[in-house]
């Protein structure tokens, strides 16, 4: 079975109250149709830096996120984990407020996660810096995971 690494923005899309911006409100029916309709037939990670970031803001929005998250096993974070976390951040040029996003790679890319599924289309699901990553984890024999969006993340449908 397939592996994913669940990003903070998938629990928060599953938690928010439906936005008035209809391509947010599009995003957030394919992520709780992908949670209803795909999701098992993966098998589901996250780590403490989904944790982390759930569990900051307003407590009722917070405790929604985290309860999205309570079933799905942590991936372990290692020095290795760390390092790396440091140079795909150098790598895509992140910036600093983006520094977990580094640290969401790195664990899918340590752990062999198959899909990393987010909605951080500007520092994750980016074809251009994916491109920089295939290079990057190719140069240094690491695992590539595929970065996508539960709206790519779903089964063929043969009509």
């Amino acid at each position: 079975m397939q592996t994913v690494y669940i990003e903070t923005t998938i629990p928060s899309y599953l938690a928010a109250k439906p936005s008035s911006l209809s391509a947010v409100a599009s995003d957030q029916r394919a992520t709780h149709e992908w949670w209803q309709n795909e999701r098992q037939r993966f098998r589901l990670y996250t780590s403490i830096f989904t944790i982390d970031e759930a569990s900051r803001g307003d407590a009722a929005a917070a405790a929604r996120r985290l309860d999205w998250l309570k079933s799905i096993p942590r991936l372990p974070v290692s020095p290795e984990a760390e390092e790396l976390a440091k140079n795909v951040a150098k790598l895509l040029q992140l910036p600093p407020k983006a520094a977990m996003d580094a640290s969401h790679v790195a664990l899918s890319i340590l752990h062999k996660m198959d899909y990393l599924l987010t909605w951080n289309c500007t520092h994750l699901a980016n074809p251009v810096l994916q491109k920089e990553l295939v290079d990057f984890c190719g140069y240094h024999e690491l695992h590539v995971p595929i970065i996508c969006t539960p709206a790519t993340l779903t089964a063929p449908r043969h009509e």
